[in-house]
């Protein structure tokens, strides 16, 4: 409220139960703006932001206490409990919105309000201005001015608190001990979804009771399709399998990957092409730290790679010619991180004005670069092809440097084989 302009009103509207089926719903997930400030968790919702409103800036509305449907459903806080315990200064029905909030909005100068996420809720805010619009004549005052709330909300969001913190430390925990399960469980002749059923047990046992992203299990060639998400093939013996999986802990998301042998050994080719991956992100996470820019991690990992592949002779030519080039992008064609919080992809701009982002205390961010060398590459060598391999953790920019939340799963060479050998 303290950035919103004088005489102005927030809304926010809570996120919308979906349908999986015909009689059955998703698993309700809030809305990650609307839960970053109420904490709030129920459907039907809508929070108000009022400053310098005399009977109290903060307001909620929200579904009434019902006896009978929470038998059916599940507790629900109804207005009391949203003052008591979720710190509303005043709360009133769902039902009573109609009445209540053309009034709040009458005479504000600035609406703040994230326009086109919702179209019925997006026709429900146009039908109260327009009901107050209906009635200049008799001296009421419309609105001045719609401005987008999604820029000041997101840049509150991309640099996380201590408690934040501490969340996605724990979210990176339990994802850690996940991919060490999946290590030790994997075996030539299983299917892929076994070992993302071994992920799920560490996360659900650990409290993560919800999948941050749809988890990427891709052995073999699977493995160069960057979201592969079928998971339903064999782990074959001498193939290397990417495990790309995060949990999401209490709305805060963890996102790794590692790539390791089917079998617990590298050969010679997979080995020579990680080895590469490794120091392209050691590289990387070296390049996170308070006054950089956003892009100095990816252009880190971009030499690295570009210089491991000439070394391999899977690219021919000067290194700055193919940087420049952007030959490398046949082989590694992603970028190396994005941000990362209550969406696993999160909210944030990359670049301010024309000029890329400088990395602040609090932001976080993954780093994962990866060579993916096409089964259908006849440029290269036969042994290289179907190889792919992203390396991937997430790292906390700190006052000095940075923090890696993920450390806990193995990711050198030496570290896997004896991982899995065990």
């Amino acid at each position: 409220m303290a950035l919103m302009e004088p005489n102005s009103i927030a809304i926010i509207p809570a996120a919308r139960e979906q349908m999986r089926s015909r009689d059955t719903e998703h698993p309700f997930r809030q809305d990650s703006d609307f839960y970053y400030l109420s904490g709030f968790t129920e459907p039907e919702s809508v929070l108000v932001l009022a400053p310098g409103r005399r009977h109290g800036q903060y307001v909620m509305f929200c579904r009434e206490k019902d006896p009978v449907q929470e038998l059916w459903n599940g507790y629900r806080a109804g207005p009391d409990d949203a003052c008591k315990k979720y710190a509303a200064d005043d709360a009133f029905p769902i039902s009573d919105i109609d009445d209540i909030l053309p009034g709040l909005i009458e005479g504000r100068d600035r609406v703040y309000y994230s326009m086109g996420r919702s179209a019925e809720f997006d026709r429900q805010i146009m039908g109260w201005v327009n009901s107050i619009r209906n009635k200049e004549a008799t001296g009421a005052v419309p609105p001045g001015e719609f401005i987008d709330l999604d820029h000041m909300v997101h840049d509150l969001r991309l640099v996380k608190s201590a408690a934040e913190q501490r969340l996605l430390r724990r979210a990176g925990e339990i994802t850690a001990r996940g991919h060490c399960r999946a290590m030790a469980f994997c075996r030539p002749g299983q299917y892929e979804y076994q070992l993302e059923a071994e992920l799920m047990h560490e996360y659900a046992s650990s409290g993560a009771r919800h999948l941050a992203y749809p988890s990427i299990v891709g052995s073999g060639v699977n493995a160069c399709t960057l979201h592969y998400v079928s998971n339903d093939g064999i782990m074959r013996d001498g193939e290397m399998v990417l495990v790309d999986a995060g949990c999401e802990l209490e709305y805060y998301a963890a996102d790794v990957t590692r790539t390791f042998p089917v079998n617990g050994r590298f050969n010679r080719e997979q080995r020579a092409l990680y080895e590469i991956v490794l120091e392209a992100q050691l590289s990387a996470i070296a390049a996170v730290k308070p006054g950089n820019n956003w892009n100095e991690p990816h252009d880190a990992s971009v030499r690295v790679i570009t210089a491991g592949l000439i070394k391999l002779g899977l690219l021919k030519g000067r290194l700055d010619r193919l940087i420049e080039r952007e030959a490398y992008r046949e082989f590694y064609m992603h970028r190396v991180g994005h941000w990362l919080g209550l969406d696993v992809h999160d909210v944030g701009d990359y670049r301010v004005g024309d000029q890329w982002r400088q990395l602040e205390p609090g932001m976080v961010m993954t780093v994962e670069p990866g060579i993916y060398v096409s089964p259908h590459n006849s440029k290269v060598a036969r042994k290289w092809r179907g190889i792919g391999i992203r390396l991937e953790d997430d790292v906390l920019v700190t006052a000095d440097g940075c923090e890696v939340l993920t450390a806990g799963v193995p990711k050198t060479i030496e570290e896997i084989e004896a991982r899995m050998a065990g």
